[in-house]
């Protein structure tokens, strides 16, 4: 592109939109004075881009029809292999399409973004392909990822495999759906409300958020750092674990990452659990929203893992119900700072740009009626909030995160895990196309109530299921200490090894 300077004109209304009144003779005098920086500006625009090399050749791919893609569950299929040896030859996984795969199309649930092809390999996607994973496509997730039901994603609602008509849950919805479907072996979901154990719980697959930086976010397309996630969704504990281990560990492109213990994850699945001290979190049942049946079976599963040996006792962190309250500035405000203004990256933060990702989200303004329902409602609360009260309750949240933090690691000092329902509900009906606005939005964010509170404090946390009813399935919540995903994977394997949730 081409380096202009403004012009005077443009120059005044730059000058009124940040409150300043200004004189011809001042205009022109700024203009002048500019010239230097614009001249730098052009300096940079004949530089070459400086981003990750992209390591292995891949074809485009297609995307494919409805009867290549019932649950539209797929965004885009294509097969990209690394290495022919390492920890995950033979895996076949699907990427969340928030993830970059170079020369292949990225929609991230976005009307919007259709049309972008992303220029650099994730990190993430990298690690895969070294050790020696098939990547065989993108996973459809919800607009902009901002929705817990799978009903906002363009072109279409992702469908539940376990039962028709009903969510797959999201953000992460194709990913959930493809492994319930069992078209892949592993899949990666991003999660900054629960957008992993959400859709995990609703379809029946295991979903782990890990500790907030265990996995570099390099080369995903951002909702807001702090509480940005990526992590594994498999159909069993091993598979989980051992995505883990390849994706895991600092980069160096990171801001989030910071002292990273990365762990050999596989080593905790022994198939038992005794002597492993779990506290069952009684805030996390009995919400307002919550089913009786959801509330049962996840106090029969911490029955199930007393039974295999597990010290298994009652905590209660009243503070828990001040989780989502504590989430809500920061996961709004913070998403229409530097998702939506700040043109999907943001700034103020060191480390790897998609500026190709940047150009191409930013017309979003020309197209703003077209964003979803739930995306809308979040920016408007997000920007009233920021202008209105000058980003006050954002930090006031920041701080009481902290709060909020050492009251889990409280309860964790006297307990390896904490134990609650994933959901308080089960996977609702998809609503209708002429669904009123009000169902649309209760769909998207009825769900979050356990989940959004440790994508606030960093908590590594993982979706299990752990039973069904109606054909739907359950998900229990197991909460681990920051780096110790190595407790979750022992309990949940020795959990999974003890029967069939299905039938629990």
């Amino acid at each position: 592109m081409a380096v202009k300077g403004p012009t005077p004109e443009q120059l005044r209304d730059v000058a009124e939109s940040l409150g300043m009144s200004v004189t011809d003779d001042e205009v022109q005098f700024f203009v002048d004075q500019m010239a230097g920086s614009v001249a730098a500006y052009g300096m940079i625009d004949e530089m070459p881009d400086y981003l990750p090399e992209v390591k292995y050749p891949r074809a485009t791919g297609y995307r494919p029809d409805h009867n290549e893609n019932p649950y539209n569950a797929w965004y885009w299929k294509c097969s990209v292999k690394g290495k022919s040896r390492g920890p995950l030859a033979g895996k076949t996984i699907a990427l969340k399409d928030n993830v970059c795969l170079a020369g292949v199309p990225m929609m991230n649930g976005a009307s919007t973004l259709e049309g972008y092809v992303p220029n650099l390999d994730a990190t993430i996607v990298t690690r895969i392909l070294d050790a020696g994973g098939e990547i065989t496509g993108k996973a459809t997730c919800e607009y902009f990822c901002l929705s817990g039901g799978s009903h906002t994603s363009a072109p279409a609602a992702v469908v539940n495999p376990r039962k028709d008509g009903h969510s797959a849950g999201g953000s992460s919805s194709g990913s959930a759906a493809l492994l319930a479907a069992g078209e892949v072996d592993m899949a990666s979901g991003g999660d900054q409300g629960g957008s992993i154990r959400i859709p995990a719980s609703y379809s029946g697959v295991y979903g782990l958020k890990p500790t907030h930086g265990l996995v570099p976010y390099t080369g995903i397309m951002p909702i807001e750092s702090t509480i940005d996630h990526h992590g594994p969704m498999t159909n069993s504990v091993a598979d989980n674990a051992l995505m883990l281990e390849v994706i895991a560990g600092e980069d160096g492109l990171d801001p989030r990452q910071y002292r990273v213990k990365k762990s050999k994850y596989t080593k905790a699945l022994t198939g038992e659990c005794r002597g492993l001290k779990i506290a069952v979190v009684g805030e996390g049942f009995g919400r307002p929203n919550s089913q009786a049946d959801v509330d049962a079976s996840v106090r029969a599963a911490a029955d199930r893992l007393r039974s295999l040996g597990a010290d298994v006792t009652e905590v209660s962190i009243p503070m828990h119900l001040m989780g989502p309250a504590i989430w809500t500035p920061i996961a709004l405000e913070g998403l229409q700072w530097q998702m939506m203004q700040g043109n999907g990256l943001g700034m103020n933060w060191k480390g790897v740009y998609a500026t190709s990702l940047l150009d191409h989200h930013a017309n979003w303004r020309d197209r703003a009626n077209e964003l979803s329902l739930s995306l809308k409602i979040s920016m408007l609360t997000g920007e009233y909030f920021t202008t209105h009260y000058r980003g006050h309750f954002y930090a006031k949240c920041q701080n009481l995160g902290r709060r909020l933090t050492e009251t889990y690691d409280a309860a964790l000092a006297d307990a390896d895990l904490l134990l609650m329902p994933t959901l308080p509900i089960k996977a609702t009906p998809l609503p209708k196309a002429d669904a009123p606005g009000e169902e649309v939005l209760r769909r998207a964010f009825e769900m979050l109530g356990n989940t959004c509170p440790f994508d606030v404090t960093g908590h590594p946390a993982m979706s299990v299921p752990c039973g069904m009813t109606d054909g739907l399935p359950i998900g229990m919540m197991l909460i681990g200490k920051k780096y110790d995903e190595s407790a979750i994977y022992r309990a949940a394997h020795a959990f999974e090894q003890s029967g069939d949730w299905t039938t629990m």
